[in-house]
């Protein structure tokens, strides 16, 4: 699986746009979303700038780095018969696939570790206050986000449609899930909804590790919606990934 990772972080250098999408669009985004979210009521809401682009942040590093990047990964490797050949060797499906999946994890870790970091200090959020919170959300998202990539990649019938296939979750993720628009600013069954959402149990937990505030109930109901998407993605990773380009 090391070598496999190696392997593919080369293959990821070389992927200049794949590259670029996953290292600069996530460092970019938190800037551009800071004129929206000073826009917004937020004391009426209970929110700060920081609690909501630190979040944010981490959500983007994700979508684009760990989600977006793998689903391309994926289907390049189909259609070019990687993973068909990787499968007569001794590595399980579940390792060629962990192992493909290793660089772009390790970069949306990076990632977000440096934007926290920095929103941390540029925006005077400060320690957080139940960091237990915050390190399992974005352990979940770094569980979840991988086989949701190779899932999406089952729907791509070349590397170009990979993209496309990948743009309806990222943007109902990024519009639904509390980057971009709060839930608190939602209408109450919107937002009851929207907390369905694959990225929304990150987004909560993050948030709740910094402010505190975030009650037993809430905790457990992020954690149960993300590791049941994460069930979900690996049985139908298991059930319909396919391993061949589709012809």
């Amino acid at each position: 699986m090391a070598a496999l990772a190696r392997a593919e972080l080369t293959l990821l250098g070389r992927t200049k746009a794949t590259l670029f999408a996953a290292l600069f669009v996530p460092l970019v985004l938190p800037f551009s979303l800071r004129s929206t979210v000073d826009q917004m009521d937020l004391k009426g809401m209970g929110l700060s700038v920081g609690s909501i682009i630190l979040p944010a942040s981490v959500g983007f590093s994700l979508l684009f780095a760990v989600y977006s990047s793998l689903v391309s990964v994926y289907a390049a490797r189909r259609e070019e018969l990687v993973l068909k050949r990787l499968r007569t060797g001794e590595l399980r499906d579940a390792e060629i696939l962990a192992g493909a999946a290793l660089p772009s994890a390790a970069i949306g870790l990076a990632q977000c570790l440096v934007l926290t970091a920095a929103c941390a200090v540029l925006l005077d959020v400060g320690a957080p206050q139940a960091p237990h919170l915050a390190v399992l959300g974005l352990l979940l998202g770094l569980a979840m986000w991988p086989p949701l990539a190779a899932v999406t990649a089952t729907f791509s019938k070349s590397v170009e449609g990979a993209q496309v296939a990948a743009m309806p979750l990222m943007m109902v993720s990024l519009l639904g899930s509390g980057t971009f628009i709060p839930l608190e600013a939602m209408p109450d069954r919107l937002a009851s909804a929207c907390e369905l959402l694959p990225l929304t149990p990150v987004i909560t937990l993050i948030r709740g590790g910094w402010t505190g505030d975030l009650s037993a109930y809430e905790t457990l109901g992020a954690i149960a919606t993300a590791v049941a998407w994460t069930v979900v993605a690996v049985f139908a990773v298991g059930r319909w990934f396919r391993w061949e380009p589709r012809r």
